[in-house]
């Protein structure tokens, strides 16, 4: 029996989308990996204020958009998770004396959450860029971690190979790619989801 080229073509296209719709399939029923935990670090203080701007009118730097969910390991949204986010000004410098660059966001109804702020700057202490996390729910073990760039210089256009360079930074799954643009001006924007245990 023999096979025309178009049914060979039809039937390698259904194969293909087939073997691209399974893992899909799978994944849906499998558990979510929880987001790694890292260090808390010294510069944590409660209190930040209910804002999704963080940007200083005047202060230097990159905008970045930051946006994510946060999910439980079955995938389910966590409406109204609070997540406290802090970190360095432009140019590496933490404010120990106010909330500049601290603020604490929200979970909407589902889980989604979002918040504009600068590309926080390197500092001597730590080699790499990041944002600290810490995401809290009713029944769920709260999350310390911290968001990393893809872009940062510090790991010389190879996380994957180079997140070591910075000590404090033991997972990789904590570098997120950044996406850039030019609409109105330079910015960036991340996506971060989260996941916490129960």
């Amino acid at each position: 029996m023999s096979i025309s080229r178009r049914e060979l073509v039809e039937g390698g296209v259904a194969i293909g989308v087939a073997l691209l719709a399974a893992p899909a399939l799978g994944a849906a029923a499998a558990a979510l990996e929880p987001t790694p935990e890292n260090e808390l670090g010294p510069f944590y203080k409660k209190g930040a204020p209910a804002t999704t701007n963080l940007i200083v009118p005047g202060d230097p730097g990159l905008p970045l958009a930051v946006s994510g969910k946060v999910l439980d390991v079955t995938g389910k949204p966590l409406a109204g998770a609070i997540i406290e986010v802090w970190q360095t000004d432009g140019r590496g410098v933490y404010d120990l004396e106010g909330y500049r660059y601290r603020a604490r966001v929200t979970a909407a109804p589902d889980g989604s959450y979002r918040f504009q702020t600068l590309m926080p700057g390197h500092y001597p202490q730590r080699v790499a860029q990041h944002i600290h996390y810490r995401v809290s729910a009713p029944g769920r073990k709260v999350l310390v971690t911290q968001l990393y760039f893809a872009t940062d210089p510090a790991f010389a256009g190879d996380p994957e190979h180079n997140y070591a360079k910075d000590p404090i930074l033991e997972d990789r799954r904590l570098i997120r790619p950044v996406t850039l643009g030019e609409t109105g001006g330079p910015q960036a924007a991340v996506v971060f989801d989260t996941v916490l245990r129960t």
